[in-house]
């Protein structure tokens, strides 16, 4: 790999460690510089753990991975780290996919199902800018999801194709517009898009793949670089003229012409091999097809160096073993670096899964004769290989499971403290007797108040006959399942915080994006029924909605007292009084806290709008349904422009399901 820049971490922030943070940092700390491979941060809801994380970043000062569990969260980190660290490299890994569905064949209906994906332009630029930044600097802070754990292009193949331009250098328009191809960039002089490129006479105009922020200007004279200009995408102007630039590849895997007739011929050999194989055990079927669909990608691939689903080939293009793990943005950090893993609870059970998933769909399309045996090796990391490429690991949460607790042989550094002075709610258990009638008074005390409630139970039946019956004693009540869309999601959850609903009611109320500051009651039906939904660590974080209220209050309805039970209230009954103790001693008053309603329909009235033109087909009504997502795109462009990227996101899963409709 190139040699990497060095430059420290700057922390850019007015903010001062306070309440637990300057022990968690120092702690965690010290447990890097003594070469600790694991730690855990218990840290409770609100206590500050991407703060602390920073300061540690700062402290240690090593490239960065962490990892998320889902896209949303993965965008809340990212955009608070750049604001820390506005000075380095804060980038954005995960799927560049807004929808995938991947290939696969039923056998028991003989269906396949071709790969269907819309790319999304924009993550696939962040994706490249990660790569980009891990292989010529070290300040380096990537916010992932388990799309790290994916196949990747080696590394040191990647680095490679890299080019340096300066004024003054020797080099002929032929030369440099085959670079650009052997890149993966496409000429196209009509309309320059990202990884394009125009050549009139003797400028050639290169759309760079990892931002859309500005073009690139070369200006030859005869067999010499004259000119370098970054030119201001939008309006034409020129924004800075250069004396070097480097070019990066248009694409996060790029197929080195020399090694292809290689690469070809192993192919080749593999496909004799295995349909002979099929046709020794009968299964003629399957062999013709793979011969046919295998013999039209390595056309394709020789023709123009690529094929469409190319990465199923990818054990060859890498020349790797049968078996032997792929490449992945783990890989591009080098061999000295922290990961945090945050909500690791839920983290580690998500990469557990993710190799025997992809495993089980590809061999029934091997077996079929839709891919050859080596696109088996086109797959995730196993568990153990993805342990084993980490090297210092924070792990966080604030119900740790217990695969990182037996790695630290249950020991924790703590985060309990909120420097909101906010505490854990009061629990109360009741009985289930005329339960329905106790949750009504006291969902009308907080109606009183102005605040919101949460009522969870364990099945979808008893949900809705709640969300029924609350509606027949007058109670605006909404019920939230999951079949509800990205859209009517959120309009429910700020319908609730604007008042037109004081209840809501859901079988699985743990899910991200539910933390209202508004909702001061939780009630938890079932509270000792044992299972996923009624554990030690799902009540804690049940119990944690209500943790954003200064007059949190979480009752459980139980006959029993369970152990998961006893567990939850002793762990937010320690919490709470660890707080208070802290409020006292600093003469803090909690105070709920202010959260501002983000409305992603605004003056579109999307609700109307949507409902008309969902069930026609006219021309008209498509033409209607265009001009609202080309409306759209243009607000999640602006938000993103404005670093508003949660309101970006929302939009961007907004139009997928419009396009959908």
């Amino acid at each position: 790999m190139m040699e990497r820049e060095y430059r420290d971490f700057e922390l850019v922030t007015n903010y001062k460690p306070s309440g637990d943070q300057p022990r968690a940092i120092k702690s965690l700390v010290e447990g890097l510089k003594n070469n600790k491979k694991n730690q855990v941060l218990l840290g409770a809801t609100a206590t500050g753990k991407t703060f602390t994380m920073a300061n540690v970043i700062k402290e240690i000062n090593k490239p960065t991975l962490i990892l998320a569990h889902n896209k949303t969260l993965a965008m809340q980190l990212y955009i608070e780290l750049k604001e820390f660290f506005p000075k380095n490299r804060v980038e954005y890994f995960v799927s560049d996919f807004d929808f995938y569905q991947p290939e696969a064949y039923v056998a028991a209906r003989d269906l396949y199902i071709d790969k269907d994906a819309r790319r999304n332009n924009d993550l696939a630029m962040m994706r490249l800018s990660v790569m980009n930044a891990l292989v010529t600097r070290k300040d380096v802070i990537v916010v992932a999801s388990v799309a790290a754990i994916y196949a990747s292009q080696d590394p040191e193949e990647y680095s490679k194709v890299f080019f340096e331009l300066k004024v003054g250098q020797a080099i002929s328009k032929k030369d440099l517009l085959t670079f650009l191809v052997r890149t993966g960039y496409v000429r196209n002089d009509t309309a320059l898009e990202m990884g394009c490129f125009s050549a009139k006479g003797d400028v050639i105009n290169i759309a760079p793949s990892w931002t859309d922020n500005y073009n690139i200007r070369i200006s030859l004279f005869g067999d010499e670089i004259e000119a370098i200009e970054m030119i201001d995408s939008l309006n034409n102007n020129v924004i800075d003229r250069l004396r070097l630039f480097t070019v990066f590849p248009a694409s996060a895997y790029i197929t080195n012409f020399d090694k292809l007739k290689i690469v070809i011929d192993n192919i080749r050999n593999e496909l004799n091999h295995r349909v002979d194989e099929l046709n020794k055990l009968g299964k003629f079927i399957e062999a013709d097809r793979l011969l046919k669909r295998t013999n039209y990608d390595l056309e394709t691939m020789a023709e123009f160096g690529v094929c469409n689903g190319i990465e199923n080939y990818s054990a060859h293009l890498d020349f790797r073993m049968p078996g032997e793990p792929p490449f992945t943005i783990i890989d591009y950090f080098g061999d000295d670096f922290l990961t945090i893993i945050d909500e690791s609870h839920m983290m580690i059970p998500q990469v557990r899964g993710m190799y025997n998933t992809d495993r089980s769909r590809k061999t029934t399309l091997v077996e079929y004769g839709f891919r050859l045996p080596s696109a088996l090796d086109n797959r995730p990391l196993n568990f153990e290989e993805f342990t084993s490429r980490l090297k210092n690991v924070i792990y966080t949460s604030a119900t740790p499971g217990d695969y990182e607790l037996e790695l630290t042989n249950n020991e924790v550094v703590e985060q309990i403290i909120r420097p909101t002075g906010l505490v854990d709610p009061i629990i109360e258990t009741r009985p289930t007797t005329n339960q329905f009638e106790d949750m009504i008074k006291e969902i009308k005390i907080r109606m009183e108040k102005k605040q919101k409630v949460f009522i969870t139970t364990l099945t979808i039946k008893s949900s809705e006959d709640i969300s029924f019956h609350l509606q027949s004693r007058n109670i605006k009540v909404a019920y939230l399942h999951s079949e509800l869309k990205t859209l009517e999601r959120n309009q429910v959850l700020n319908d609730l915080r604007r008042g037109i609903y004081d209840v809501i009611v859901g079988v699985n109320l743990l899910r991200e994006g539910l933390d209202i500051p508004e909702v001061s009651l939780v009630c938890i039906l079932d509270a000792d029924k044992q299972g996923f939904l009624r554990n030690t660590r799902s009540l804690i974080q049940t119990i944690g909605r209500a943790a954003r209220n200064s007059d949190g209050v979480v009752i459980f309805y139980a006959d029993t007292f369970s152990a998961s039970m006893k567990e939850a209230i002793e762990e937010t009954d320690r919490r709470r009084s660890i707080q208070q103790e802290y409020n006292v001693k600093n003469n803090i008053v909690p105070k709920t806290i202010i959260k501002k309603i983000i409305d992603i329909d605004g003056e579109f009235n999307l609700r109307d709008k949507l409902s008309k033109l969902t069930d026609s087909k006219t021309k008209q009504k498509k033409l209607e349904k265009e001009k609202l997502v080309k409306d759209l795109r243009k607000k999640m462009l602006q938000a993103a422009k404005e670093e508003n990227y949660e309101k970006a996101a929302e939009l961007r899963d907004l139009i997928i399901e419009i396009e959908a409709s």
